[in-house]
């Protein structure tokens, strides 16, 4: 009896295999060109105006992503049982006549830099500050506090120079703050590095200053300490003096402050009050068929925002950024992945994730990861896609491969599906610290191993021409088949992704590492 009942499920085992064998293959044939190509003109649409954090044009695109969770069948994953997730941000709006820095060298040369475009703030604008003197501070490799003498920058304005073209510099923050600590009047970091510069806004039209947080005190009294970031480029326009100490400071290997007496900064910051708004995530979460596996989760993430009207080449006939690439090719990739996946639903539960505020600081999934629907620590992985359309017809970047065995899984994955032309290779641009600039990294830091997926950079990011007509439809619908794959591999397997264990002791924040 118990032969006949052996030969019985020996028989059904490949009948079991050749229907999960169907239902993937019907899976991924929902994963189409022509519905990536759909759905990039529904919310890269100028009605959708750019997606800026926050705006109505976001709004309007967490709806839409929202109504497809739904269609779909997806549990509500956001705030009250709600698709939506949402966290505050508060927005403050510069006087552009009276917000500004200007420079007057010895010789009586000036430059006036407008707070917004050419200068950023971080922290608290002061509305009127004047000093007499500049001192530049070449950082080197990392900041030598011990070097900061307080009689050399005490009531000064401070210039600290780091390579910006070599990615950028960990503890940027910190370094500030320390030069601000010592009796700097002010800091101001020159960057030069357009991808740096663009990512960061600089050299942009700009609307209102958004801040993470509810709203604050506005502007410091006369005198309050301040530190920013300037687009070097501007910084240096027709101060020679000033771009010889800068071009200067940036050979030397150690710190070193150098002193420019003579020089005169004013700086006035005229804001006004700090109104509150919330910036929207969503969320879907399907479940999967394992009695214990299902309480296991892998995430699925992209981000949904972009910079609105503030992008390179905007005019006035042409000033929405409609983000195709960045990252409206991510975006729909979510939603194509979540429509294959309720087709063939793996063991483990798959979180589908569209986040904001990316492009401000990587906010949005901050606050995801801060405030998941589910535990933690029955996160398995998350895998991450940003700016997927364009470039090689061929190949895809998966950054972070060398931090945990997903890599070794995706490569595998790669092998065992050679029709769809895919090549993943590791990170070819290791100098632009890509690892530490997607929505990724807010899982990592929590211990959530991880891939980043994406095509790179090219000369329309961040640019108004970064429009429909450029993304390669037909390329992305095979990366996210390949991403498909990878999460039925991760979601299906008996054990969970692991982390190397240097790179768990250098990414995951020290809070969030288990012993």
């Amino acid at each position: 009896m118990i032969r006949r009942r052996l030969a019985v499920l020996a028989l059904l085992a490949p009948v079991a295999a050749s229907a999960q064998n169907a239902t993937i293959k019907k899976a991924v044939g929902t994963i189409t060109e022509a519905d990536v190509r759909r759905r990039i003109e529904i919310i890269a649409h100028d009605s959708m105006g750019g997606r800026d954090t926050p705006s109505e044009g976001l709004d309007k695109t967490a709806a839409w992503v929202a109504g497809e969770f739904k269609r779909l069948g997806l549990k509500p994953g956001g705030d009250r049982g709600a698709y939506i997730q949402r966290y505050e941000v508060n927005l403050t709006s510069p006087d552009p006549d009276s917000s500004f820095f200007q420079f007057t060298s010895p010789a009586g040369q000036r430059l006036k830099l407008q707070l917004g475009a050419d200068v950023m703030i971080q922290g608290t604008a002061p509305r009127a500050l004047s000093t007499s003197d500049l001192v530049v501070i070449a950082a080197g490799a990392s900041l030598d506090t011990a070097k900061l003498a307080a009689d050399l920058i005490r009531d000064k304005i401070a210039l600290l120079v780091f390579d910006w073209s070599h990615g950028m510099a960990s503890g940027l923050q910190a370094a500030a703050v320390a030069v601000v600590a010592r009796g700097a009047r002010g800091v101001l970091l020159p960057v030069n590095s357009d991808s740096m510069a663009g990512m960061m806004g600089l050299g942009m039209p700009r609307g209102p200053q958004v801040r993470l947080g509810p709203p604050r005190a506005s502007n410091a009294g006369a005198g309050g300490r301040f530190f920013g970031l300037a687009a070097e480029p501007r910084l240096i326009d027709g101060l020679p003096d000033l771009a010889a100490a800068i071009a200067t400071a940036r050979t030397m290997t150690t710190t070193t402050v150098t002193a420019l007496p003579g020089w005169r900064v004013d700086a006035i910051g005229k804001m006004g009050d700090a109104k509150s708004a919330m910036a929207p995530n969503t969320v879907g979460i399907l479940e999967g068929t394992d009695p214990v596996l299902k309480a296991e989760y892998v995430v699925v993430s992209a981000h949904m925002d972009h910079v609105g009207g503030a992008c390179s080449g905007s005019t006035p006939a042409d000033r929405i950024c409609n983000g195709v690439d960045d990252d409206g090719s991510g975006t729909v990739g979510v939603v194509g992945l979540a429509e294959a996946f309720v087709l063939a639903r793996p063991k483990r539960s798959i979180i589908f994730v569209t986040v904001s505020g990316e492009e401000k600081g990587l906010w949005g999934s901050a606050y995801f990861a801060d405030h998941p629907p589910v535990e933690t620590r029955s996160i398995v992985a998350d895998l991450n896609m940003d700016m997927i359309g364009r470039n090689w017809k061929d190949t895809v970047v998966a950054i972070g491969k060398e931090h945990s065995d997903l890599g070794a899984t995706a490569d595998r994955v790669t092998v065992e599906h050679p029709d769809l032309g895919i090549t993943i290779v590791d990170d070819l641009w290791p100098k632009e610290n890509l690892y530490f600039r997607s929505d990724h990294y807010n899982f990592a830091r929590k211990g959530i191993p991880i891939l980043f997926f994406t095509s790179g950079l090219h000369p329309d990011y961040h640019a108004v021409t970064d429009s429909p007509d450029k993304i390669d439809a037909e390329k992305e619908s095979r990366i996210l088949q390949l991403v498909f794959y990878l999460g039925q591999e991760v979601a299906n397997a008996s054990g969970r992704p692991s982390w190397k264990p240097e790179s768990y002791k250098k990414i995951v924040s020290k809070e969030n590492q288990v012993p």
